[in-house]
């Protein structure tokens, strides 16, 4: 069994910033020689996180906004008394800080419609890395 790891670096802009790595996830598969197995896409931290799905504005705007309303910033968490950013934190703990996709015949497995977005959450601009993992034959 092979396994080859890439580390991905980007900035975001801060607030809720969706960056699709579809692609640069693509070329980490193919450039990984695996065939057959899973990749693993990661991001170390705790206000980003990872997510699947479609890349059309109306959505990804509709993303934002639900993120919004689910855990709105400034509502009296406890963290914010550190740092006020307990609202970054907490949605990152709802979306997740990774997914795992299928390798078939040396080819990210995904849906028609999904593509693969870094969700930043932090309240200021960040340089972000993403772990892409690939593992198999």
């Amino acid at each position: 069994m092979a396994v080859f790891t890439e580390e991905l670096r980007f900035s975001t802009r801060g607030g809720i910033d969706l960056v699709d790595i579809t692609g640069e996830v693509e070329r980490v598969v193919r450039d990984s020689g695996i065939r057959n197995g899973h990749a693993l896409v990661f991001v170390p931290g705790a206000t980003g996180a990872i997510v699947t799905i479609e890349h059309e504005s109306g959505l990804l705007e509709d993303l934002k906004r639900t993120l919004r309303e689910l855990v709105p910033k400034g509502k009296g968490y406890l963290h914010d008394r550190i740092d006020d950013n307990a609202h970054s934190h907490l949605r990152a703990t709802l979306l997740g800080a990774s997914e795992c996709f299928p390798v078939v015949d040396g080819r990210l497995v995904t849906g028609t419609w999904q593509q693969v977005f870094f969700v930043e959450l932090d309240v200021r601009p960040r340089h972000r890395r993403v772990i892409v993992q690939v593992v198999g034959e």
